[in-house]
């Protein structure tokens, strides 16, 4: 990750990182997305290098090479994309391969551009991708809390029928319990729930 080029001025200016194994094609990039008004904080060289820098820079953009040594751009896009390290990612390939196109599509990426890469392609690319990337992330974030409410709940039913096994009362009585417990101590239903089931005694 030695070619890292930490360049954080400008920070309200989108902030991009450039994984390429080429570095005339990093500079290419860089010049074109800086003189449109892009922030490139860094410029690396194989897939375990972008990872690093999204990582520690959080980029809005990450445009990734498809093939580089040491590990490939799909594989770093779908680390990327899982970890939340990257906005928007885009494939860079120098081949117009359409297996390659469907591969980055399930990996979270949100654009592909072929080599060679020139400014009237670039700049709409990274435009129409952003837009894709909003649109991915707010339904991945809706799902996600689909999948913690429905996990909640799950807890919160098992505390339930603990306290009912326990105490012999009804559910709706249980369930009171747990709500009144939730406002007194000022706590999530699911918070209490969790500490229902932990302890051994909870009377």
């Amino acid at each position: 990750m030695k070619d890292v080029v930490a360049n954080m001025e400008n920070s309200d200016k989108l902030r991009v990182v450039i994984a390429d194994d080429e570095p005339i094609i990093r500079i290419h990039l860089t010049e074109l997305l800086k003189s449109n008004g892009y922030n490139v904080v860094a410029g690396v060289g194989d897939g375990f290098a972008a990872m690093e820098a999204c990582n520690a820079f959080k980029p809005n953009i990450v445009l990734l090479d498809v093939k580089m040594p040491v590990l490939d751009g799909l594989a770093a896009a779908h680390y990327i994309f899982e970890n939340f390290l990257a906005e928007t990612i885009v494939m860079i390939s120098a081949y117009n391969d359409v297996d390659l196109v469907n591969r980055a599509m399930v990996t979270g990426v949100a654009g592909y551009l072929v080599k060679p890469i020139n400014e009237k392609e670039l700049i709409p690319c990274i435009k129409i991708a952003r837009a894709r990337s909003k649109e991915i992330n707010e339904l991945r974030k809706e799902v996600e809390s689909a999948k913690k409410t429905i996990e909640e709940r799950k807890i919160i039913e098992k505390a339930k029928g603990l306290i009912v096994e326990r105490e012999k009362i009804s559910e709706q009585k249980a369930y009171d319990y747990i709500r009144e417990i939730s406002k007194m101590q000022k706590l999530s239903m699911y918070e209490v729930a969790k500490m229902i089931l932990k302890s051994i005694d909870f009377r």
